[in-house]
């Protein structure tokens, strides 16, 4: 009988390989593309105009105000559904009642709604608030409305686990108070899934356009309106650049959740 090596079992097919590579080019290219032209000092000429600086300088200057306003934004958006989320995935996932499956159900209807629509039932509801609708408030109201669902679904599947259910009862059958079971043993079990929507919540909060865009104020603008505005306004190079400064901004803050989602889980599991 022929035995096969560990190695071999553990080889990627070369067409896997070739897939997959096409697959990240596809996907990486247009935006490397976009960077570059950050970079180049006119684009019709590419490379051949020479490498520069000055189209970030000038994106820094006049539009690094967005840069913060959009990571305050993200953050407070996620400090908020955490508090508003667990709570409330943990009544979903422990409540059995048919009401509680229909309020599950329709806290996905912003997702599923257009972003605009969304932004319209805001200004409908609130607009009339002039201090409110011209604030930082508002539009961070809109981007806890659009991402909460995403942190409820994900905490709510991780509490609805058959072990923690059990450990849950079995603590409470001990005499162990709710604070205590819920700040004791939930929340270190279930921290993952936060951290994992955490990041979700803080990718979509950053790059949200459309509802941003409808709630916005001169003084108000995020960094993607303020993309684009640059992409509609002004010349590729500098849109280009502002992409450029974009990225910079995120990848380090993505990385750095990810991080920690894979620790907590390698934690979690031992």
């Amino acid at each position: 009988m022929k035995t096969i090596s560990s190695g071999s079992m553990h080889r990627p097919a070369p067409l896997l390989l070739a897939v997959t590579g096409l697959t990240v080019l596809f996907l990486l290219g247009p935006i490397l593309i976009s960077v570059m032209a950050g970079l180049v000092n006119n684009y019709r000429l590419g490379l051949k105009s020479g490498l520069t600086l000055k189209w970030l300088e000038q994106v820094w200057v006049n539009y690094g105000g967005t840069v913060w306003l959009s990571l305050q934004l993200a953050l407070l958006c996620v400090l908020a559904v955490i508090v508003l989320g667990v709570p409330c995935a943990y009544a979903l996932a422990r409540s059995r009642s048919r009401l509680a499956r229909a309020f599950e159900e329709l806290l996905t209807l912003p997702v599923a709604v257009p972003g605009l629509a969304s932004a319209l039932a805001l200004l409908l509801a609130y607009g009339s608030l002039q201090g409110f609708r011209q604030s930082f408030w508002f539009i961070l109201v809109g981007h806890i409305v659009f991402t909460l669902p995403f942190m409820v679904r994900t905490t709510s599947a991780a509490l609805q686990k058959r072990s923690l259910t059990d450990l849950e009862e079995a603590a409470r059958s001990l005499g162990a108070s709710f604070s205590q079971i819920f700040f004791g043993i939930l929340l270190p079990a279930i921290l993952p899934a936060i951290v994992a929507g955490s990041l979700m919540v803080f990718t979509l909060s950053l790059g949200e356009f459309n509802l941003t865009w409808m709630l916005h104020t001169p003084l108000t603008r995020t960094l993607p309106v303020g993309l684009a505005d640059n992409y509609a306004s002004m010349r590729i190079e500098v849109g280009s650049a502002y992409t450029l400064i974009f990225m910079l901004v995120i990848l380090p803050v993505l990385w750095g959740l990810q991080t920690l989602a894979r620790l907590l889980e390698k934690h979690d599991g031992k």
